[in-house]
C-alpha cells in the first residue's frame, strides 16, 4: 500500500461513566474519512492507547468496521512491553481484518541497545501472524526509546515483508531528512509542521493527530506538499500544552459535544491558562 497517505491517529471519545463512547468513536472516524483522510489508526499516542485495555479493543476495532470503515484502511496501534501482549493484540486485529500496526518498541527498562531492540522485533516477527504487517514508531520524547537510523535500516532490511514504514514523531527533522534521503524505508512523519517539507522528498504520508480537526486540510498539504500557516501556527500552541486534551478541547467545542473533552487518568483536562490558549485559537463564538 503505497502511499500511505493521512491516516488520522483517532482521539478516543469516552462516555459520562468511562467507557470509550463507541457510536461516537466509529462516526467520528466515518466523518473523517469522508472528508479526506485516506484511513484511520486506532490507539496510537493521540488515542490515548497506552490506557486502553486489551478487551476494550476488539469492540472499538468492531464498531469501525460495522460503520463501514475498510479493515485495509485501518491501523492499529501496539502498546505493550512483553511479546506475549503485542501478540495477542495483533491476533485481536487480525481476527478483524486488520493487518497493518503501529508498532511502539518495549518501553520500560531504561536505555535498551540497538541489539536488543533488534532481537525483540526480531522475536516478535517471528512469532506474528504472517500477515501481519508494522510500521516502526520513533517518538522518543514519550517512549524514551530512540530508534536509532542503524537500527531501523537494519530492521527494514532484515524483515523487508514486516516491516513496511517508521512513522518519525520525534520533530526532528535531520533525523527525517536523513531516513529519506537514505530511501531504504517508506518514511511517515508524525509532526504535521514537517509534512510539507518531507513529501517532496518520498515521505508516504502522515498518522497525525490535527486530522482528527482537519482531515480535509491535511489530505491537501499532503497532495501538495504546501505549508498550511496557520495550521502549523495552531500545532505551535496545541503542543505547547498537554497535546491530547488540547486536541480533545478543540473537538468538544467544534462539534457542541462536551464529552469528547473527557480524557482517561493519568491525562486531565486543561485548565487555567493553556485553556485559555487553547480557546484563543477558535472563531469567537465557539
Amino acid at each position: 500500500m503505497s502511499p500511505f497517505g493521512i491516516s488520522v491517529a483517532l482521539l478516543t471519545p469516552f462516555t459520562e461513566s468511562g467507557d470509550i463512547d463507541l457510536p461516537r468513536l466509529a462516526a467520528h472516524a466515518r466523518d473523517v474519512m469522508d472528508k479526506g483522510a485516506h484511513g484511520v489508526t486506532l490507539f496510537g499516542t493521540t488515542g490515548e492507547g497506552a490506557s486502553i485495555s486489551f478487551k476494550e479493543r476488539g469492540p472499538a476495532l468492531g464498531a469501525l468496521t460495522g460503520a463501514g470503515i475498510p479493515a485495509d484502511r485501518i491501523f492499529m496501534g501496539l502498546c505493550a512491553t512483553s511479546l506475549g501482549d503485542v501478540l495477542a493484540q495483533i491476533d485481536q486485529a487480525i481476527a478483524g481484518g486488520v493487518t497493518t500496526f503501529l508498532l511502539l518498541p518495549p518501553f520500560y527498562f531504561p536505555g535498551p541497545s540497538d541489539a536488543g531492540l533488534f532481537d525483540w522485533h526480531a522475536a516478535l516477527f517471528a512469532r506474528a501472524d504472517a500477515r501481519a504487517r508494522f510500521i516502526l514508531y520513533h517518538i522518543p520524547q514519550v517512549t524514551a526509546v530512540p530508534l536509532s537510523f542503524d537500527l531501523v535500516t537494519g530492521l527494514r532490511a532484515a524483515f523487508p515483508e514486516r516491516v513496511v514504514a517508521i512513522k518519525d514523531s520525534s520533530g526532528n527533522w535531520e533525523n527525517g531528512r536523513r531516513l529519506l534521503d537514505h530511501g531504504g524505508i517508506p518514511v511517515m512523519i508524525g509532526d504535521e509542521r514537517l509534512l510539507h517539507r518531507a513529501v517532496p522528498l518520498g515521505a508516504v504520508g502522515s498518522i497525525c493527530g490535527m486530522a482528527n480537526l482537519h482531515p480535509a486540510r491535511m489530505r491537501a498539504l499532503f497532495d501538495t506538499a504546501r505549508e498550511d500557516k496557520a495550521l502549523s501556527h495552531e500545532v505551535d500552541v496545541i503542543v505547547s500544552c498537554p497535546f491530547i486534551p488540547a486536541l480533545k478541547l478543540i473537538m468538544a467545542q467544534t462539534t457542541g459535544h462536551a464529552g469528547w473533552e473527557r480524557v482517561r487518568s493519568p491525562l486531565v483536562v486543561l485548565q487555567d491558562r493553556q485553556r485559555a490558549d487553547i480557546l484563543g485559537l477558535l472563531p469567537e463564538g465557539r
